[in-house]
């Protein structure tokens, strides 16, 4: 589905919360040992979707606070973290003040901007000079075995998977950082498995947001290409990956 569509993202709620709303969590470490967030930290996450990482930054005593364009994750995320202040916003035009933060994350959402740039301009704008700010999505396709997935669907279907964005590759995040005028601190590549228990659960999760018919014509594919990541007990287990760079604003 496309990650743009803040409709859509409302529509899989419920579904993304349940299936996929821990699946970045070893990048969230990452990002948590790597900025330095702890207690007291402001920290600010950018596209935020159903909270989790709000949650996580709750836990580790962390002053968090949320933005998302889909409603219904504002709802979820306020409903996982009621502690967190969640806000209804675009990346682009952040509705908090210079200065308000510590730390500001985008965990698989800055490539969903309209405009990068901005959405990195936004996220300085609201950090504390020296402050630090973390992105992180996923790697280049052929470090994914959900990408193996999602090829043979497409292939299936007489399309072709869009390519990798630069952002993906090795040192596009960096770039990104270095482009809008922070200094890169740390960057890395952080195993990501997703496992599902049985044939429904991966088809909803691979399948997210696709028509009834679509899932009808794909499942058959699917099941036949993920037959190389089944485990003994009848599920599946794809290992991904996620890159991340942690970058410090001027000051």
């Amino acid at each position: 589905m496309d990650g743009a569509d803040e409709d859509a993202w409302s529509g899989v709620a419920a579904d993304w919360a349940a299936l996929w709303g821990g699946f970045s969590d070893p990048a969230r470490r990452a990002i948590i040992a790597g900025a330095g967030i702890g207690p007291g930290s402001r920290v600010l996450d950018v596209g935020c979707g159903s909270g989790e990482f709000l949650a996580m930054l709750h836990s580790v005593g962390a002053v968090a606070a949320g933005i998302d364009p889909a409603p219904r994750m504002i709802d979820a995320a306020r409903s996982l973290a009621p502690d967190a202040d969640v806000r209804l916003g675009a990346a682009e035009s952040l509705p908090w003040g210079h200065d308000s933060f510590d730390v500001v994350t985008a965990v698989n959402a800055i490539q969903f901007a309209d405009d990068t740039l901005a959405a990195l301009a936004e996220a300085a704008r609201v950090t504390v000079p020296g402050g630090r700010i973390a992105i992180s999505n996923w790697a280049e396709g052929a470090r994914n075995d959900l990408d193996v997935l999602e090829r043979a669907v497409a292939e299936a279907a007489g399309e072709e998977l869009r390519p990798d964005g630069d952002l993906r590759q090795e040192g596009g995040l960096e770039e990104l950082l270095t482009e809008g005028g922070l200094t890169v601190l740390e960057a890395g590549i952080v195993e990501m498995p997703w496992e599902a228990p049985d044939d429904a659960t991966l088809v909803r999760g691979v399948l997210m947001g696709e028509d009834a018919d679509v899932i009808d014509e794909a499942t058959p594919v699917l099941l036949a290409a993920a037959r190389r990541f089944r485990t003994e007990s009848g599920g599946y287990r794809l290992v991904n990956a996620f890159r991340y760079a942690i970058g410090r604003t001027p000051g």
